[in-house]
Protein backbone atom coordinates (compact mmCIF):
# COMPACT_ATOMS: atom_id res chain seq x y z
CA UNK A 1 0.00 0.00 0.00
CA UNK A 2 0.93 3.66 -0.23
CA UNK A 3 0.35 6.49 2.27
CA UNK A 4 -2.79 8.57 2.03
CA UNK A 5 -2.35 12.08 0.63
CA UNK A 6 -0.75 14.60 2.98
CA UNK A 7 0.72 18.10 2.88
CA UNK A 8 4.47 18.41 3.52
CA UNK A 9 5.98 21.26 5.54
CA UNK A 10 9.78 21.65 5.83
CA UNK A 11 10.56 23.69 8.94
CA UNK A 12 13.84 25.61 9.16
CA UNK A 13 13.67 26.65 12.81
CA UNK A 14 12.09 25.38 16.01
CA UNK A 15 9.84 28.43 16.06
CA UNK A 16 8.63 27.70 12.54
CA UNK A 17 8.08 24.03 13.40
CA UNK A 18 5.93 24.73 16.46
CA UNK A 19 4.00 27.48 14.69
CA UNK A 20 3.19 25.12 11.83
CA UNK A 21 2.34 22.31 14.22
CA UNK A 22 -0.05 24.59 16.09
CA UNK A 23 -1.90 25.16 12.80
CA UNK A 24 -2.01 21.58 11.59
CA UNK A 25 -2.35 19.61 14.85
CA UNK A 26 -6.19 19.69 14.65
CA UNK A 27 -5.87 17.92 11.26
CA UNK A 28 -3.69 15.14 12.70
CA UNK A 29 -0.49 16.99 11.87
CA UNK A 30 2.58 14.95 12.79
CA UNK A 31 6.29 15.61 13.24
CA UNK A 32 8.70 13.84 10.86
CA UNK A 33 12.22 13.22 12.21
CA UNK A 34 13.62 9.72 11.67
CA UNK A 35 10.36 8.32 10.34
CA UNK A 36 11.24 4.73 11.16
CA UNK A 37 7.94 4.19 12.98
CA UNK A 38 5.72 6.81 11.37
CA UNK A 39 6.43 6.07 7.70
CA UNK A 40 5.68 2.31 7.86
CA UNK A 41 2.40 2.94 9.69
CA UNK A 42 1.50 5.50 7.03
CA UNK A 43 2.37 3.03 4.27
CA UNK A 44 -0.12 0.55 5.76
CA UNK A 45 -2.58 3.40 6.38
CA UNK A 46 -2.65 2.70 10.07
CA UNK A 47 -1.80 6.38 10.40
CA UNK A 48 -3.22 8.96 7.99
CA UNK A 49 -1.95 12.40 9.01
CA UNK A 50 -3.04 15.19 6.71
CA UNK A 51 0.15 17.17 7.40
CA UNK A 52 3.78 16.26 8.07
CA UNK A 53 6.13 18.82 9.64
CA UNK A 54 9.71 17.83 8.73
CA UNK A 55 12.25 18.99 11.35
CA UNK A 56 15.35 17.46 9.77
CA UNK A 57 16.50 20.82 8.41
CA UNK A 58 16.68 22.42 11.87
CA UNK A 59 20.38 22.48 12.72
CA UNK A 60 20.03 23.05 16.46
CA UNK A 61 18.00 19.85 16.85
CA UNK A 62 21.02 17.77 15.81
CA UNK A 63 22.94 18.92 18.87
CA UNK A 64 24.57 16.24 21.04
CA UNK A 65 26.77 17.67 23.78
CA UNK A 66 27.80 17.52 27.42
CA UNK A 67 27.47 20.77 29.35
CA UNK A 68 27.52 21.41 33.09
CA UNK A 69 27.37 17.72 33.90
CA UNK A 70 24.39 16.97 31.64
CA UNK A 71 24.18 15.05 28.36
CA UNK A 72 21.93 16.98 25.98
CA UNK A 73 20.32 15.04 23.10
CA UNK A 74 18.53 17.05 20.40
CA UNK A 75 15.39 15.87 18.63
CA UNK A 76 17.24 14.89 15.43
CA UNK A 77 20.13 12.96 17.01
CA UNK A 78 20.17 9.51 15.39
CA UNK A 79 20.54 6.19 17.16
CA UNK A 80 23.80 5.76 15.24
CA UNK A 81 25.32 8.68 17.16
CA UNK A 82 25.60 6.26 20.09
CA UNK A 83 27.52 3.58 18.20
CA UNK A 84 30.53 5.03 20.00
CA UNK A 85 30.43 6.40 23.55
CA UNK A 86 29.18 9.99 23.52
CA UNK A 87 30.67 10.71 26.94
CA UNK A 88 33.37 9.23 29.16
CA UNK A 89 32.57 6.74 31.87
CA UNK A 90 29.82 4.22 32.40
CA UNK A 91 26.96 6.26 30.93
CA UNK A 92 28.58 6.53 27.51
CA UNK A 93 29.45 2.84 27.52
CA UNK A 94 25.97 1.64 28.51
CA UNK A 95 24.21 3.85 25.95
CA UNK A 96 26.48 2.42 23.25
CA UNK A 97 25.69 -1.11 24.38
CA UNK A 98 21.96 -0.39 24.38
CA UNK A 99 22.10 1.24 20.94
CA UNK A 100 23.36 -2.03 19.47
CA UNK A 101 20.07 -3.67 20.43
CA UNK A 102 17.91 -1.19 18.48
CA UNK A 103 16.50 -2.69 15.29
CA UNK A 104 19.06 -3.10 12.52
CA UNK A 105 21.94 -0.95 11.32
CA UNK A 106 19.97 0.91 8.59
CA UNK A 107 17.24 1.76 11.09
CA UNK A 108 19.79 3.22 13.48
CA UNK A 109 21.07 5.51 10.71
CA UNK A 110 17.72 7.31 10.48
CA UNK A 111 15.78 6.68 13.68
CA UNK A 112 16.22 9.22 16.48
CA UNK A 113 16.62 9.02 20.25
CA UNK A 114 13.87 11.57 20.92
CA UNK A 115 11.60 10.07 18.27
CA UNK A 116 11.79 6.79 20.12
CA UNK A 117 10.58 8.54 23.27
CA UNK A 118 7.76 10.26 21.39
CA UNK A 119 6.67 6.89 19.95
CA UNK A 120 6.61 5.34 23.45
CA UNK A 121 6.81 1.73 22.34
CA UNK A 122 7.00 -0.48 25.46
CA UNK A 123 10.01 -2.29 23.98
CA UNK A 124 12.01 0.89 23.31
CA UNK A 125 15.52 0.81 24.77
CA UNK A 126 15.65 4.61 24.97
CA UNK A 127 12.33 4.80 26.81
CA UNK A 128 13.76 2.44 29.43
CA UNK A 129 16.91 4.57 29.65
CA UNK A 130 14.89 7.77 30.08
CA UNK A 131 12.82 6.30 32.90
CA UNK A 132 15.62 4.50 34.74
CA UNK A 133 18.18 7.31 34.48
CA UNK A 134 15.73 10.10 35.40
CA UNK A 135 16.00 11.92 32.08
CA UNK A 136 14.13 15.17 31.55
CA UNK A 137 12.28 15.91 28.32
CA UNK A 138 11.81 19.43 26.97
CA UNK A 139 8.65 20.11 24.96
CA UNK A 140 7.99 23.32 23.07
CA UNK A 141 4.85 24.85 21.59
CA UNK A 142 3.68 28.35 20.73
CA UNK A 143 2.85 28.66 24.44
CA UNK A 144 6.51 28.22 25.43
CA UNK A 145 8.67 25.41 26.81
CA UNK A 146 8.06 22.94 29.62
CA UNK A 147 10.14 20.18 31.16
CA UNK A 148 8.73 16.72 31.84
CA UNK A 149 10.34 14.00 33.97
CA UNK A 150 11.05 10.79 32.07
CA UNK A 151 8.88 8.74 34.42
CA UNK A 152 5.93 11.11 33.81
CA UNK A 153 6.47 11.46 30.07
CA UNK A 154 5.74 7.85 29.08
CA UNK A 155 2.18 7.04 30.13
CA UNK A 156 1.35 3.78 28.34
CA UNK A 157 1.55 2.00 25.00
CA UNK A 158 2.27 4.69 22.38
CA UNK A 159 1.04 7.30 24.87
CA UNK A 160 3.05 10.25 26.20
CA UNK A 161 2.53 13.50 28.07
CA UNK A 162 3.12 15.50 24.86
CA UNK A 163 0.23 17.70 23.75
CA UNK A 164 -0.76 17.48 20.09
CA UNK A 165 0.83 20.86 19.33
CA UNK A 166 4.08 20.23 21.22
CA UNK A 167 7.46 19.35 19.74
CA UNK A 168 9.90 17.25 21.75
CA UNK A 169 13.06 19.33 21.28
CA UNK A 170 15.56 17.83 23.72
CA UNK A 171 16.26 15.05 26.20
CA UNK A 172 18.71 15.63 29.07
CA UNK A 173 20.44 13.00 31.21
CA UNK A 174 22.58 14.00 34.18
CA UNK A 175 26.04 12.45 34.18
CA UNK A 176 26.35 9.92 37.01
CA UNK A 177 28.97 9.90 39.74
CA UNK A 178 32.28 8.31 38.78
CA UNK A 179 31.65 5.26 40.99
CA UNK A 180 28.36 4.37 39.25
CA UNK A 181 28.21 0.97 37.59
CA UNK A 182 25.75 -0.05 34.87
CA UNK A 183 24.30 -3.26 33.47
CA UNK A 184 21.80 -4.02 30.71
CA UNK A 185 20.20 -7.22 29.43
CA UNK A 186 17.56 -7.77 26.76
CA UNK A 187 15.85 -10.69 25.06
CA UNK A 188 14.17 -10.82 21.65
CA UNK A 189 13.38 -13.90 19.59
CA UNK A 190 15.61 -12.76 16.71
CA UNK A 191 18.27 -10.09 16.42
CA UNK A 192 16.57 -6.81 15.59
CA UNK A 193 13.13 -7.91 16.79
CA UNK A 194 11.24 -5.99 19.45
CA UNK A 195 12.29 -6.95 22.96
CA UNK A 196 10.03 -9.21 24.98
CA UNK A 197 11.68 -7.85 28.11
CA UNK A 198 14.79 -5.94 29.15
CA UNK A 199 16.44 -4.65 32.30
CA UNK A 200 18.66 -1.64 32.96
CA UNK A 201 20.39 -1.26 36.31
CA UNK A 202 22.84 1.09 37.93
CA UNK A 203 24.29 1.46 41.38
CA UNK A 204 27.08 3.31 43.13
CA UNK A 205 29.65 1.15 44.86
CA UNK A 206 31.23 2.55 48.00
CA UNK A 207 32.71 0.73 50.96
CA UNK A 208 31.89 -2.59 49.33
CA UNK A 209 28.12 -2.00 49.30
CA UNK A 210 25.66 -0.63 46.76
CA UNK A 211 24.03 2.79 47.01
CA UNK A 212 21.55 4.75 44.87
CA UNK A 213 20.44 1.57 43.12
CA UNK A 214 18.20 1.92 40.09
CA UNK A 215 16.51 -0.99 38.37
CA UNK A 216 14.18 -0.46 35.42
CA UNK A 217 12.23 -3.02 33.42
CA UNK A 218 10.99 -2.48 29.86
CA UNK A 219 9.10 -4.58 27.32
CA UNK A 220 7.24 -6.61 29.92
CA UNK A 221 4.50 -4.12 30.82
CA UNK A 222 2.72 -1.43 28.79
CA UNK A 223 5.44 1.08 29.69
CA UNK A 224 8.91 0.89 31.25
CA UNK A 225 9.29 1.69 34.92
CA UNK A 226 11.62 1.46 37.84
CA UNK A 227 10.94 -1.25 40.42
CA UNK A 228 11.38 0.37 43.87
CA UNK A 229 11.04 -2.95 45.73
CA UNK A 230 14.02 -4.32 43.81
CA UNK A 231 16.04 -1.17 44.40
CA UNK A 232 15.36 -1.43 48.13
CA UNK A 233 16.68 -5.00 48.09
CA UNK A 234 19.98 -3.73 46.66
CA UNK A 235 20.70 -0.56 48.61
CA UNK A 236 23.15 -1.09 51.44
CA UNK A 237 24.00 -4.63 50.34
CA UNK A 238 27.26 -5.97 48.89
CA UNK A 239 26.97 -6.93 45.22
CA UNK A 240 26.49 -10.67 44.92
CA UNK A 241 24.10 -13.56 44.53
CA UNK A 242 22.07 -12.95 47.67
CA UNK A 243 21.19 -9.33 46.88
CA UNK A 244 20.76 -9.98 43.18
CA UNK A 245 18.39 -12.90 43.71
CA UNK A 246 16.32 -10.84 46.16
CA UNK A 247 16.09 -7.96 43.70
CA UNK A 248 15.16 -10.25 40.80
CA UNK A 249 12.46 -11.90 42.93
CA UNK A 250 11.11 -8.44 43.76
CA UNK A 251 10.90 -7.69 40.04
CA UNK A 252 8.85 -10.83 39.43
CA UNK A 253 6.50 -10.02 42.31
CA UNK A 254 5.97 -6.40 41.23
CA UNK A 255 5.28 -6.87 37.53
CA UNK A 256 1.89 -7.00 35.81
CA UNK A 257 3.12 -8.32 32.45
CA UNK A 258 1.46 -7.99 29.07
CA UNK A 259 0.19 -11.10 27.32
CA UNK A 260 -0.33 -11.86 23.65
CA UNK A 261 -0.88 -14.86 21.37
CA UNK A 262 2.81 -15.73 21.34
CA UNK A 263 3.93 -14.78 24.84
CA UNK A 264 2.20 -15.46 28.14
CA UNK A 265 2.30 -13.08 31.09
CA UNK A 266 4.10 -15.71 33.16
CA UNK A 267 6.79 -16.10 30.51
CA UNK A 268 7.42 -12.35 30.48
CA UNK A 269 7.50 -12.28 34.29
CA UNK A 270 10.12 -15.01 34.51
CA UNK A 271 12.08 -13.51 31.62
CA UNK A 272 12.20 -10.10 33.31
CA UNK A 273 13.34 -11.76 36.54
CA UNK A 274 16.17 -13.51 34.69
CA UNK A 275 17.21 -10.38 32.80
CA UNK A 276 17.28 -8.30 35.99
CA UNK A 277 19.68 -10.82 37.49
CA UNK A 278 21.86 -10.78 34.34
CA UNK A 279 21.97 -6.97 34.24
CA UNK A 280 23.02 -6.85 37.88
CA UNK A 281 25.75 -9.42 37.29
CA UNK A 282 26.98 -7.37 34.35
CA UNK A 283 27.15 -4.27 36.51
CA UNK A 284 29.05 -6.17 39.18
CA UNK A 285 31.53 -7.42 36.60
CA UNK A 286 32.17 -3.86 35.43
CA UNK A 287 32.83 -2.88 39.04
CA UNK A 288 35.38 -5.68 39.39
CA UNK A 289 37.14 -4.81 36.14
Amino acid sequence: MKPAAFEYHAARSVEEAVATLAEVAPDQGRILAGGQSLVPTMAFRLATPEHLVDINGIEELGRLAVEDGVLSIGACVRHAAFHRPVTDGGLGAILTFMAGHIGHYPIRQRGTFCGSLAQADPSSEWCLAAVTLDATITAQSTRGRRTIAGADFIQGIMTTALEDDELLVETRIALPAADTRFGFAEFSRRAGDFALAMALVSFRLSGGVMHDARLGIGGAEDHPRRIPQAEAALDGQPPGSQAFEAAAAAVAAALDPMEDAGTSAQYRRELAQCLARRALESAAESAAA
